[in-house]
């Protein structure tokens, strides 16, 4: 029987390629740390409690969206509608507020108090994120086209709930009983405002689902090698179908917040939100091939794109120079994602 002894060379590179997979694994939370001490020394009005409020306030509306694109992307797809979705989740809100629902063969409108505007309108996303599992999965169309299809029909279905306007001064009536919407984009509780309130429970949640559930483990399988995870008994067409359903029914929240925050309701709401939700997606680690990343890495991302902003911002940063940065720095996220990738497949190389 013969053993083999790693030489003091070999013992050393693999040390070196751990530290690399490390880094590159916390990298989100590196960046965060570094965005926040160059801007803290070069604005004093960075680093403040209000600042840091309105901050995390700002980030909260794409953190919430991007943790279902979180499940998505861990499957190997992606959702490009997720911004049409938040505008005609607005739109639709604007429309139960400000006209009811109208049942012609009643002779009646029904007008619904906030809770239940709210539900109907989550459950507005469900079915969005469903047609797009559908095409997905029963058509076997490529996410990529499906969803960008469903993005020009949501944008349109938005724009024709009310030929193109605005549903403005969303604030309810009192003898209709829906009053209170504008709380929930703009109220607080404890002190913190209830959108960030919001951004932890749906970040508890979907981290709670992707790590601590057998329907967790099964999208990381499905996104990990689809044809094996299917051969070991994981219906993968449930799961594909699944978080696109959650997809759909975070970008109809990040439609209620955005509505109520600005009491009012425009059918041009969430343009190029997908963007910023990919980009966090991607910042916090997630590999756009699936099967690799957390919800929590996600929050980094979407952390690191609201420091980004608000920092530059600060600095009177002209918002040109504003795109160009973020989009420098999406493109890096997706370099080093690779990177990553690769330092990890040669680690286990060495290992083996």
């Amino acid at each position: 029987m013969s053993t083999a002894v790693s030489s003091p060379s070999e013992t050393g590179t693999i040390s070196r390629l751990s530290i690399g997979v490390f880094l590159f694994r916390f990298r989100a939370f590196i960046a965060l740390l570094i965005l926040i001490g160059i801007f803290s020394l070069l604005t004093p009005s960075f680093f403040t409690r209000d600042n840091l409020i309105i901050l995390v306030g700002q980030t909260a509306i794409n953190a919430i969206m991007a943790v279902g694109m979180t499940f998505v992307i861990l499957t190997g797809g992606i959702d490009l509608s997720v911004g049409s979705t938040v505008g005609l989740a607005a739109m639709v809100s604007g429309l139960l507020i400000d006209q009811g629902l109208r049942l012609p063969m009643f002779g009646v409108i029904v007008y619904f108090n906030v809770p239940a505007i709210i539900f109907l309108v989550l459950c507005l996303g469900l079915l969005v994120g469903a047609f797009n599992g559908i095409l997905v999965t029963r058509f076997n169309v490529a996410p990529f086209i499906a969803t960008l299809g469903t993005l020009y029909v949501a944008r349109g279905a938005a724009q024709l709930s009310n030929d193109g306007a605005t549903f403005p001064n969303l604030v309810g009536s009192p003898d209709l009983g829906n009053t209170g919407f504008p709380v929930l984009g703009a109220g607080t509780l404890l002190g913190i405002p209830i959108v960030i309130w919001i951004m932890v429970l749906f970040t508890g949640i979907g981290w709670f689902v992707a790590a601590k559930t057998p329907f967790g483990r099964q999208v990381y399988a499905v996104g990990g090698n689809e044809r094996a995870a299917e051969l070991s008994g994981i219906y993968v067409q449930r799961v594909q179908m699944a978080v696109y359903m959650i997809c759909g029914m975070c970008a109809a929240m990040t439609g209620l917040i955005t509505a109520s925050q600005l009491v009012a309701a425009h059918p041009a709401t969430g343009e190029s939100y997908e963007l910023n939700a990919i980009a966090a997606v991607v910042l916090g680690g997630t590999s756009l091939a699936g099967g690799r990343g957390t919800v929590w890495g996600t929050l980094i991302g979407a952390l690191v794109i609201g420091v980004l902003t608000n920092g530059l911002v600060l600095l009177g940063v002209q918002e040109f120079w504003k795109k160009v940065i973020t989009g420098l720095v999406i493109i890096l996220a997706v370099v080093l994602d690779q990177l990553q990738a690769r330092l990890q497949a040669r680690l286990a190389l060495k290992r083996a």
